[in-house]
This record gives C-alpha cells, sequence and structure tokens, in this order.
C-alpha cells in the first residue's frame, strides 16, 4: 500500500491506568488502517478494545507511542488542535445516539457541521439532506428526534457523523443497543458506505456476526492484538 493511503497509524501505543495500582491497559501497539478499509476491534469485556478506540480517537492523550492520522504525527498536539482535528477528520458513532432531543432531525445532523464552520447554512442543509437520502431517512428530516425508533436514531447518528467528510468513521458498540433487525441494517449502512463510497470506518463490537462480515478484524487479548 502507498505511504498516503494510509488514515491511521500507532507505533509502540502503549497506555497505563493507575487506580488504584499501575496496570498496562494497552501493550505496544502497532496498527495501521487504510483508506476505505471496513475493520471491526472484538475481544471480551476488559481486553483494551474500547481503551485503544478511545486512544485513536484523540479523545485520551495520555499514552506512550505515537499516533499518526493521515501521516500526521498527532501525538503531543495542544487540546485546541486535537479538538479541530476531531472535527474535521473524525465522525463518531456510539452506543447510544446522542441526539438531541429539542432539535429536529435534520438540525441535530447539522450541528457538527455549524461547529466546524467549513461549509455555509446552506450547504449544510443541502450535505445534510443528502446523507439522510443516503441512509433512507429524509422523509423523518423535520421531526423531533424524540419521535424517531432506536434504529431510526442510530441511522441519524450516522448522517451526523458524515456531514464534515470525515477520513474515518469510529463506532463503538454502535449496534449494541439495537435489536437484530436494526444491527443487522446499521451494518447494512456501513457497508455500503465502505463499497460506495470508499469510507474508512472502524468499529469496536462485542458482536461476533457484525465482526465476521467486515474487511478486517481486530482481536484484542489483555491489551494485545492477537489477529
Amino acid at each position: 500500500m502507498e505511504e498516503n493511503n494510509k488514515v491511521i497509524e500507532t507505533i509502540g501505543l502503549t497506555k497505563y491506568f493507575y487506580d488504584p495500582v499501575k496496570f498496562q491497559v494497552i501493550k505496544g501497539i502497532d496498527l495501521s488502517i487504510n483508506h476505505g478499509d471496513f475493520v471491526s476491534i472484538e475481544g471480551k469485556s476488559g481486553s483494551g478494545k474500547s481503551t485503544l478506540l478511545y486512544l485513536l480517537s484523540t479523545m485520551d492523550t495520555d499514552y506512550e507511542g505515537q499516533l499518526l492520522i493521515h501521516n500526521e504525527l498527532v501525538t503531543g498536539q495542544t487540546d485546541t488542535n486535537l479538538a479541530k482535528i476531531r472535527s474535521e477528520k473524525i465522525g463518531f458513532v456510539f452506543q447510544f445516539h446522542y441526539l438531541l432531543l429539542e432539535y429536529n432531525v435534520l438540525n441535530n445532523v447539522m450541528l457538527p457541521g455549524l461547529k466546524l464552520g467549513k461549509y455555509s447554512k446552506e450547504e449544510l442543509e443541502h450535505r445534510a439532506m443528502e446523507h439522510l437520502k443516503t441512509l433512507g431517512m429524509e422523509e423523518h428530516a423535520l421531526k423531533m428526534a424524540n419521535q424517531l425508533s432506536g434504529g431510526e436514531k442510530q441511522r441519524v447518528a450516522i448522517a451526523r457523523a458524515l456531514i464534515n467528510d470525515p477520513l474515518i468513521i469510529m463506532g463503538d458498540e454502535p449496534t449494541g443497543n439495537l435489536d437484530r433487525k436494526n444491527g443487522d441494517l446499521v451494518f447494512d449502512i456501513f457497508n455500503k458506505l465502505a463499497q460506495e463510497f470508499n469510507q474508512t470506518i472502524l468499529v469496536v463490537t462485542h458482536d461476533n456476526d457484525f465482526a465476521q462480515k467486515t474487511d478486517r478484524i481486530i482481536t484484542m487479548e489483555d491489551g494485545r492484538i492477537l489477529s
């Protein structure tokens, strides 16, 4: 693979917890994820998979080793720079959708874009509608978030994650709160984004069926990557 194809790379990534005693939770991980990859991280509870995701997302900066995003070293950058990198380059989808119930669907999707300020409000509205269309949610655009089902809310959360054209979408148990039918639907959406739009996707999951269908599985145990 060409160098510029790497979206994320880690060199010797290591993390300790200090509660109540010093404990190594991530153990010297070397990892790279390429543009257009659909990757899942799986492992038992306590294997370090969510901790690893939070390190890769730059939300946790207390680690040893190096983290590069799009070949740029982000280790040691200021909080302000990291916040900008997160806004521009990473879209997040969590187990809980975190939609703002006082806003309608369209405004929820637009929010990260308004915060980043890269596009005008009109352009953002157009982009938000396009993403809702891709996810089969355009007819719900003017509904309030609390009028949606769990599966619909998660689709809106994915549209919101896409609004700033992220390099990578990171999901933390994005199907963990959904029944099988809606979980499969979310998988199909991610798969479509990877296949048709070449979107890079990294998902932490407990769901073995979900993981098995992704392009690549990273299995973690005891803070290390097994395979």
